[in-house]
C-alpha cells in the first residue's frame, strides 16, 4: 500500500503553510474592511498595498498594474470583454488550445458584432507562424495566446508572437496562470515586445483559491465587468478579500525566491517519469517542444484515460484525465484535437502535473502500479472482445 500521493499541482496546489500563516490574521484579529477609514481599513488597505507590490515585483510590473480578480477566468474575461468594450467590433484571435475561460469570452464576442478566428497549434501545441501571420494581416483589434498550455506544459514563444502582432496594432494578452511559479516571468520585457496584458492565480502557485490578477499595461482601455465602488482602479469593484489577496502576495513572493532551485527538482522528476512512461510504449504529447518542467501528459494504446484516472485513484494516485475546468465533459481534449491527435488516442490522455514536495521514490510507485493496472486494464479487454 502506498500513501496517498497528489500528482495534480496544474488543477490546484497545496496551500503552502507559510501562506496560510500569514493570512491567519486577515481571517480573524485584522478584519477591516480596505475601504474604510479607521485604523482596521488602512490595516486592511496597507496588507493589500504590500501584497501588490509583492506580486508586481514577482512578474516585473508597477504595482499600479496590477488589479486584483478572484481568479484567472475572471483576469481573462475581464481583458477580453472590458478591452472590447472599448473597441469598435471587429477581429479577436485566440489559439485553438486556449483554456475555456478565454475561448468562452471571445465566442460570446460574436453577439456584439466581433469575429473570431481561431489560430492553429502544430503535433506538439505550439501556435504555427504561418497561420499566425495570416490572423494578423486580418488586422484583429485584439489577440490572446496563453504562454503555457495547462494540459501538454507546452510554452509559446509570445514575445516573438507579440511582435509580429505590433504591425496590426492589436492589444495582445496571455494568459500566464500556468507559467507562474514554473517560469521566470518580466512584464517589463513582455510589455516592451508587445504583450499588453497578463493574467495570474494564486492557487497555481501554493497560494489560496479565490485570488487572481490581471497585470495590465496602463495605456489599455477596458471597461469593468461590474459596477460598483470603483475598486482596483474602477475596473473591479467589491470589497476586497483582504486574506486571499495577502496569501496571493506572499505565495508569489516564495515562488519567485525558490524558483531555480524548484525547476531543477521538478524536471528531474519529469525525467524519471518519462523514461519509465516511455519504456511503456506510452505516447507522450507535446514532447518535442519546450514545457514546463512540472507537465507530463501521455496515453497508452487501448487504455482508456478515465478508467485509468480512476483506477490510479484507487491506487492512491491523484492525477488528471485533462483540465480539471473541463473535467465535466466527455468530448476529447479540444487541445489535442487541435493538435491532431486523432479522438480514439485524446479519449486516453492523462496528465501528471508535478510539485516541490513530490519525490522520486513516488515517481517509481506510480511507474509500478501504472503497469500493474495496465495489465489488469487490458486483461478486461481481452476477455471482453
Amino acid at each position: 500500500m502506498f500513501a496517498p500521493v497528489y500528482f495534480d499541482h496544474n488543477a490546484t496546489t497545496p496551500l503552502d503553510a507559510r501562506v496560510l500563516e500569514g493570512m491567519l490574521p486577515y481571517l480573524t484579529t485584522q478584519h477591516g474592511n480596505a475601504s474604510s477609514r479607521h485604523e482596521y481599513g488602512r490595516a486592511a488597505r496597507r496588507a493589500i498595498d504590500e501584497a501588490r507590490q509583492r506580486v508586481a515585483h514577482a512578474v516585473g510590473a508597477h504595482p499600479t498594474e496590477v488589479v486584483f480578480t478572484s481568479g484567472g477566468t475572471e483576469a481573462n474575461t475581464l481583458f477580453i470583454k472590458g478591452a472590447a468594450a472599448c473597441l469598435s467590433p471587429g477581429l479577436v484571435a485566440v489559439s485553438a488550445i486556449e483554456h475555456p475561460c478565454v475561448r468562452e469570452p471571445a465566442k460570446a464576442l460574436r453577439r456584439a458584432g466581433w469575429r473570431l478566428r481561431e489560430l492553429a497549434v502544430d503535433a506538439d501545441c505550439r501556435v504555427v507562424g504561418a497561420d499566425f501571420q495570416a490572423a494578423m494581416d486580418g488586422r484583429p483589434s485584439l489577440v490572446s495566446v496563453m504562454l503555457a498550455n495547462n494540459e501538454t506544459g507546452v510554452v509559446q514563444d509570445v514575445v516573438a508572437l507579440a511582435q509580429a502582432a505590433a504591425p496590426a496594432r492589436a492589444w495582445f494578452h496571455t494568459d500566464a496562470v500556468q507559467a507562474f511559479g514554473r517560469r521566470a516571468l518580466d512584464f517589463r520585457k513582455l510589455n516592451a515586445a508587445g504583450v499588453h496584458a497578463l493574467t495570474l492565480s494564486a492557487h497555481k502557485l501554493g497560494g489560496p483559491k479565490g485570488a487572481g490578477a490581471l497585470v495590465v499595461d496602463k495605456r489599455v482601455e477596458m471597461q469593468p465587468l461590474m459596477a460598483g465602488g470603483g475598486h482596483e482602479r474602477g475596473l473591479r469593484s467589491g470589497t476586497e478579500n483582504v486574506a486571499a489577496i495577502v496569501g496571493f502576495g506572499l505565495a508569489a513572493e516564495l515562488a519567485v525566491a525558490d524558483l531555480d532551485a524548484r525547476t531543477r527538482h521538478l524536471a528531474a522528476l519529469r525525467g524519471e517519469l518519462e523514461a519509465g512512461l516511455l519504456h511503456r510504449g506510452a505516447t507522450l504529447f507535446g514532447a518535442g517542444a519546450e514545457r514546463l518542467p512540472n507537465t507530463c501528459y501521455f496515453a497508452i494504446d487501448g487504455i482508456d484515460g478515465e478508467t485509468l484516472v480512476g483506477r490510479l485513484d484507487r491506487a492512491g494516485f491523484a492525477v488528471a484525465a485533462g483540465a480539471a475546468c473541463s473535467s465535466a465533459n466527455p468530448e476529447p481534449s479540444h487541445v489535442l484535437l487541435a493538435m491532431g491527435v486523432p479522438s480514439s488516442r485524446a479519449r486516453g490522455a492523462v496528465r501528471v502535473s508535478l510539485g516541490a514536495d513530490n519525490t522520486v521514490a513516488q515517481v517509481r510507485d506510480f511507474i509500478s502500479v501504472l503497469d500493474t493496472t495496465i495489465l489488469q486494464l487490458k486483461g478486461m479487454t481481452a476477455l471482453a472482445s
